[in-house]
C-alpha cells in the first residue's frame, strides 16, 4: 500500500438511548470498545488478514471520545485516544476533529477510515477493503455492502439498502427494500434480483473530511434518517466494495445478548 498513509477512527460516545454506556457494555469479559480496537489490532479474527501496513503508525488505530470513562478505559489497556467535542452529531464530525487533532501534532493521513464503536465484529480484513478502494484517486468516500439473503433483513428498516450502479457506485439508500419488483411476489424478490445492505464503514480522503462534517443537513436525509444520503444530496460520490463478513452493529440489549452469546459459541 505504498503512497496510501492511513488511520482508523472508532468515534465512541457514552450517551445512547438504547443502550446508555454502550461501549463499556461487557462482551464475553471485555468492553466493547476493547473488543473492536483489538478486532483492528490483532490478528484473532477467524481467517481475516491484520490491517494492511500504514506509514502513519504500525497500528494507526486511534479512539475517538468526548467522555472521561472511555478514555480512562481506553489508556488502561494501551489503546490510543484522542479527547473530542461533545457538540458533534454524527461519526463523521467527531472523525473530522480527530483529523484535525492529529494534524496538530505532525500526523498528516491521506485517509481517515471510521468504524463505528458498536461493531465489536469488524474485520482488519474490511478496513483493507476500504483503503484499497481509495487507491483510484477518482474516489473519495468508500463504504461496504453485503448481498442480502434473508426476507428479515431485505423488509428490516433498521438494516438501510443500498443501490448501485455497475461501477459499483452508490445512486441511493434507503430503510425500504429496493428496488420494488413489480413483476414478482415480494416473498419470490431475493430470486429475481440482487439486493445490498449497507455495511456503515466509510473512508475518506482527508481533503474532503472537513467539508463532509460541513454539510447542512437535506431533505433525504431528513426522511430516511440516513447521513449518507445527505452527501449525495450535495453531490459527493460514494463508491462500494463487496464484503462477505457479517458486522452486526450493538444497538439494544438484545443485540448485546445476541453478540455474548456469539462470543461464547465460536470464540
Amino acid at each position: 500500500m505504498a503512497g496510501l498513509n492511513f488511520v482508523v477512527f472508532i468515534p465512541a460516545r457514552y450517551a445512547s438511548v438504547r443502550l446508555p454506556g454502550k461501549p463499556l457494555c461487557l462482551i464475553a469479559g471485555k468492553t466493547m470498545i476493547r473488543r473492536v480496537y483489538e478486532q483492528l489490532t490483532q490478528q484473532s479474527t477467524d481467517d481475516s488478514p491484520p490491517l494492511l501496513p500504514s506509514l502513519i503508525d504500525p497500528q494507526p488505530v486511534w479512539v475517538l471520545t468526548d467522555d472521561e470513562r472511555i478514555a480512562d478505559e481506553v489508556t488502561a489497556w494501551g489503546g490510543k485516544v484522542l479527547m473530542t467535542q461533545t457538540k458533534h452529531q454524527s461519526g463523521t464530525e467527531r472523525c473530522a476533529e480527530g483529523l484535525q487533532l492529529l494534524t496538530q501534532q505532525g500526523i498528516s493521513p491521506d485517509i481517515v477510515v471510521n468504524i463505528q464503536g458498536d461493531e465489536p465484529l469488524v474485520q482488519p480484513e474490511q478496513v483493507n477493503a476500504l483503503v484499497s478502494l481509495l487507491r483510484n484517486p477518482d474516489i473519495s468516500i468508500a463504504t461496504l455492502i453485503k448481498p442480502i439473503s434473508r426476507y428479515d433483513e431485505l423488509h428490516n428498516p433498521n438494516r438501510p439498502k443500498v443501490v448501485i450502479d455497475p461501477n459499483g457506485k452508490a445512486r441511493y439508500f434507503s430503510r425500504q427494500a429496493i428496488p420494488y419488483l413489480s413483476n414478482a411476489a415480494a416473498d419470490q424478490w431475493l430470486t429475481r434480483h440482487t439486493y445490498y445492505k449497507h455495511i456503515g464503514m466509510y473512508a475518506y480522503r482527508t481533503d474532503l473530511l472537513p467539508l463532509l462534517a460541513q454539510c447542512p443537513t437535506t431533505a433525504l436525509e431528513r426522511a430516511e434518517s440516513l447521513e449518507q444520503l445527505r452527501w449525495l444530496e450535495h453531490g459527493y460520490a460514494i463508491y462500494t466494495q463487496i464484503t462477505h463478513y457479517e458486522s452486526p452493529a450493538v444497538d439494544t440489549p438484545e443485540d448485546l445478548a445476541y453478540i455474548n452469546e456469539w462470543w461464547r459459541k465460536y470464540r
